[in-house]
Parts: C-alpha cells; structure tokens; sequence
C-alpha cells in the first residue's frame, strides 16, 4: 500500500482577453478496487460564476465550470490523496478467457466500448499485419502480453516528438513517442486482435526510491487495461504492469475521452500553457 499526495496545477496565459468560457476538469482520481480517494479538491482563478460535478459516462468525476467575466488566465488546482493497493491477479488458467469466449456475442456485447477502434487507436494495416500471427497463440493472454512485448522492442520512449492528438498510426510511423502514443499504439494493436482494451489517464511517481515527505515533480500519465477473463494493466513505457506509484483518474476510448482540462471560449487569441504535476509519498 501507497498514500499519496498530488497536486496538479494547470494554467493558460492569454495573450488577450477572455470574455466567457466553459471548461470541463477531469483532474480528481477514481475511487476503486484497486485505490481510494481519501481527499479530493478542485479550485479554479479566477472564481467560476458556475461550478458543478458530475460522473460521466466512463464513470470520471467531472468538474464543469464557467467563467462568465472577462479573464485574461485560467488557473486550476487539483489536489488529492489517494491510497493505492494495486496487487495483479495471478494468471491462473481457470482465470482466462479464450478466444471463443472473447467472440461470444454476449462478450462482445458487454465489451462493445472497447473493441472498436476509435480515431487515435486505429493503428494501421503495417501495425495489423505485424500483430496478427500473435492471434494464433493459445489464449488472448498470451498475445495481449506478445503485442506488448513487440511494442516494447519496436518503440522509442521520446517527449516532443509528437502531441497528445496524434494518432497512433503517425506514432508508428515515427517508431516513437510519449505514453500517450505507446498507449494508444497498444490498444490499437490488442483491439485488431478482438481483445477489449481501454486508456487509462492518471499519475505516477517517478522515484520509488524517494523518501516519505519527500515532494517531486511527477507526472501527468498515461497507460492501457485488456480484458482476458478480467481486467490486467500495463504500463508500456515503462514495460510493466502499474503499480502502487501508478495514480488512476480516467478510463477511456481514447486520451479524447479523459482530457484532463478542455473547454470552448471567446476571445483570448493566443494562449500559453503550464502544467506542473507535485507528488508527495505520506505513507
């Protein structure tokens, strides 16, 4: 078990004045079997004249507000504590579904939100044919673990090569990318295989070996869960399963789904961004 502290700061620096606009936050982690939220707070500059909270349909906690004063930066300040228990299943035979589970209708019913590909997963007919023996393998584990493996050997960890609305066909191409292409390259290629899989956006603490109180600057994360008889995660940029540094706050189709801040306004014209991500062990 893990208790951390998290504090995400986002701001936009407008080069003009906002007159009004309406944002939604997807900052405050799940609670769920594997972790639970002991403290959760959102506090947005300046002031929303309209502030509401709401799940949405992937079940995210949503903060929506609106500021409806001429404003020239937004600021928002998430911060939490979240305990984290993450113990991966053993992958006990009786545990695993095979492939005629996974092409059931019923199944495939029940997992119809993450077998489509979606505009960012899709990744491709060189990633298809390069993955597609894999579907011959004995159980849709054994190949969700052989995807990840050639993933991991075909691509290069790299910031600032791509963006966050960069398909995973273009990450293919370049043979890298940040964890947001690798994830996306990973659901793409478990989807074409008819495995169910899902984005999950969060934190992590980068320093296992920090000490408790020690606060360092984390990040903003990104990583992937398949369905093989249950839910298993995988952190593809750093080749393993996430664990109790890893932070959930969003499951999704796609990182369109899970965006942490995102909004509509008016005016403002060019816009500046800074994000800093503070992560504190307590426990």
């Amino acid at each position: 078990m893990t208790r951390l502290k998290i504090h995400h700061r986002t701001r936009y620096d407008y080069s003009g004045r906002v007159t009004l606009s309406y944002n939604e936050a997807r900052m405050s982690p799940l609670t769920d079997a594997q972790q639970v939220v002991l403290e959760s707070s959102v506090a947005v500059s300046p002031s929303a004249a309209v502030a509401t909270t709401y799940r949405d349909y992937w079940g995210t906690k949503v903060t929506a507000f609106d500021l409806t004063a001429p404003h020239e930066f937004l600021q928002v300040d998430a911060e939490s504590t979240v305990e984290v228990h993450r113990a991966e299943r053993p992958s006990t035979a009786d545990a695993l579904a095979g492939w005629n589970t996974l092409r059931d209708s019923a199944v495939a019913d029940e997992f119809a939100d993450w077998l489509p590909q979606s505009r960012l997963s899709e990744p491709g007919r060189e990633v298809r044919e390069a993955v597609d023996p894999f579907g011959a393998l004995p159980t849709p584990h054994e190949a969700a673990h052989a995807v990840l493996g050639w993933i991991r050997d075909h691509m290069e960890y790299v910031p600032g090569v791509t963006g966050v609305h960069f398909r995973a066909e273009d990450a293919w191409r370049e043979r890298r990318g940040v964890c947001q292409d690798l994830a996306h390259l990973g659901l793409g290629a478990l989807r074409s295989l008819g495995i169910p899989a899902r984005y999950v956006s969060g934190y992590i603490h980068p320093r296992p070996d920090a000490p408790v109180g020690e606060t360092v600057a984390g990040q903003s994360h990104a990583w992937i869960e398949w369905w093989d008889g249950e839910w298993r995660s995988w952190d593809p940029t750093n080749h393993k399963a996430a664990g109790d540094l890893h932070v959930s706050v969003a499951r999704g189709r796609d990182y369109r789904d899970v965006s942490p801040l995102k909004g509509i306004q008016s005016g403002g014209r060019e816009a500046s961004l800074s994000v800093e991500v503070l992560v504190t062990r307590v426990a």
